[in-house]
């Protein structure tokens, strides 16, 4: 399987967890990129750390890594390759799918070594990053 093309993004996220039962913010849906989870037992936000939201508990500095699409459903593997060449490089990942893509969030200070990680092993990166 050819190695897909991967794009860092500049703005810093932070991860959400709050009641099953809390309201979503009305700024949320004015982020340029967010994510909602909820399931029976959690709800999960996924926005930009400049975003201020009364959670839980908050995972913040990650930066996401998108697999360039789309990408058809007939394709298989792709996030487990990404996963697996970050996990041999013992990189934690927070994994997010949408309809075209997936994300890969990694924790900022481990951005480099998953951009190394994923260069080695073949992945291309579209506009090199810009790491600071």
């Amino acid at each position: 399987m050819s190695k897909q093309t991967l794009q860092l993004h500049s703005t810093t996220l932070t991860i959400h967890s709050l009641d099953v039962d809390s309201e979503i913010p009305a700024t949320l849906f004015k982020q340029s990129m967010f994510i909602i989870a909820k399931t029976n037992d959690e709800l999960s936000i996924v926005c930009p750390s400049q975003l201020a939201i009364d959670s839980l508990d908050a995972e913040h500095d990650w930066r996401a890594l998108e697999v360039l699409g789309p990408l058809g459903f007939s394709l298989t593997g792709i996030m487990a390759n990404i996963s697996g060449v970050l996990a041999r490089a013992n990189i934690s990942i927070f994994a997010i799918s949408t309809y075209d893509t997936d994300y890969v969030l990694v924790k900022q200070q481990r951005i480099k070594d998953a951009i190394s990680a994923l260069k080695k092993d073949g992945y291309q990166f579209l506009n090199e990053p810009k790491l600071t």
